[in-house]
């Protein structure tokens, strides 16, 4: 391949010019283990932090890697025939390295039979990728359990205030009063790395750009998808419709599309390229659990910066949308899963966990609740009860962003309701 050393040497100036004490700590960088025979794979949205997450373990490690980024556009030709060609170029390059990190490995074609052979031969792996079906798909049927999964989404209001530098443990009126102050420009801007580390960069373009990325590279192209358009209109309408129950059919219906079967694949292609997160329906019938589900963005940033988007200051829809992905970002995918609860004129509890087929926790989310009015109170108070009730679960906890943090007990049972800002940094 043309130019494939030189490609290479330029790759590994730009890894060299990293400055580990700009970089934010996260939690998931302890999930890497950087000794495990298996493949470790963190996966998630584009620009969410994933191949820096990787080059700070491995450098902070002082790992003898080499390194390959596989989204680079002078690689875009790359078949799996070439793959043998650029080891061979990485080790006239790193010497005999110990780990090779394969950034966005799924942009290459049979990809997974090279990782499999490097597996066999000792190589320890550190692979990143930007789309689900990387794993739900070629890893499992392939890697046959030789992988170890993170998946990381954008940054989570903890390290968006590690990085704004905000006393996150005062317990002073001040420090209280700043928290919530950086989580409501949380909740309308998100947490996009690049957009926080230099806010001088076009918003708008930089996640236009992103979201147009997200769409033509992780699914058009990998999906082979002939109505382009009609994916892109549908991606705005479902970030439009942020925080709602949608059914497939009336998707298919508002927006004119006959076939309620390409609306399943789409939304299944949007959200394994995590541009969208979906949880569905609470119920002990599988068919209610598949035909409702409450769409969610994967950050704040695409709710409002989406072309024709409808912009809204609802900001207690926005800060369930982040409570959503928090959530998503905690529960442990092996034997916990997050659902909502709605019964129809009656109640709905935004989210229930559940733990090896127990309901664990009722979790209500609200805006203001400093004077709740009576319509407010019954909606978010009653729907717990109610949810309490037919769950069979006492722990119940209503998530505020403003009002006061203290036990409320109605029908006998205890409601916790805590301040967002410390339930989001893990202090409920």
């Amino acid at each position: 391949m043309k130019d494939l050393k030189r490609i290479l040497l330029n790759q590994k100036v730009e890894l060299e010019q990293i400055d580990l004490a700009m970089l934010c700590t996260r939690k998931e960088e302890q999930e890497i283990h950087l000794n495990s025979k298996l493949a470790q794979i963190v996966i998630g949205v584009r620009r969410s932090g994933k191949s820096t997450l990787c080059q700070k373990v491995l450098l902070q490690n002082k790992v003898h890697f080499a390194y390959v980024n596989f989204d680079d556009e002078r690689l875009r030709h790359v078949s799996a025939d070439d793959l043998d060609a650029i080891l061979q170029e990485l080790y006239v390059i790193y010497g005999a390295f110990t780990h090779l990190f394969l950034d966005e490995v799924q942009n290459v074609n049979s990809w997974h039979l090279f990782v499999n052979r490097l597996l066999r031969q000792g190589v320890k792996l550190i692979l990143t990728g930007s789309n689900a079906n990387l794993l739900s798909g070629e890893l499992s049927t392939h890697l046959t359990g030789r992988y170890h999964q993170i998946e990381l989404y954008p940054f989570s209001f903890s390290e968006y205030c590690a990085i704004r530098g905000v006393d996150v443990q005062g317990a002073t009126t001040m420090a209280y009063g700043l928290r919530d102050h950086v989580l409501d420009d949380y909740i309308m801007t998100g947490g996009f790395p690049e957009l926080i580390a230099s806010p001088e960069i076009n918003k708008r373009n930089y996640l236009f750009s992103l979201r147009e990325a997200i769409i033509k590279k992780d699914i058009c192209q990998r999906y082979k998808i002939r109505y382009q358009q009609t994916l892109s209109d549908l991606a705005n309408r479902l970030l439009d419709w942020f925080c709602q129950e949608k059914s497939f059919n009336d998707i298919a219906e508002e927006l004119g599309i006959r076939s309620v079967h390409t609306v399943k694949n789409y939304i299944t292609y949007l959200q394994n390229a995590y541009l969208l997160c979906s949880v569905p329906k609470f119920s002990l019938k599988s068919s209610e659990r598949n035909a409702g589900r409450k769409l969610y963005a994967v950050d704040n940033a695409f709710i409002s910066q989406h072309e024709n988007a409808l912009l809204t200051e609802s900001f207690g829809l926005r800060l369930e949308n982040v409570v959503a992905i928090e959530l998503l970002r905690r529960i442990h995918l092996e034997y916990e899963q997050l659902y909502y609860l709605r019964k129809v004129q009656d109640f709905e509890v935004d989210f229930v966990v559940v733990e090896s087929s127990h309901v664990r926790e009722l979790i209500q989310v609200t805006y203001d609740f400093v004077e709740p009015t009576t319509k407010l109170f019954n909606r978010e108070v009653n729907g717990l009860v109610k949810g309490a009730k037919l769950t069979h679960c006492n722990n119940l906890t209503l998530i505020m962003m403003r009002g006061e943090a203290r036990d409320i007990i109605v029908d006998g049972r205890t409601i916790h309701c805590v301040l967002a800002s410390d339930w989001l940094l893990g202090r409920n």
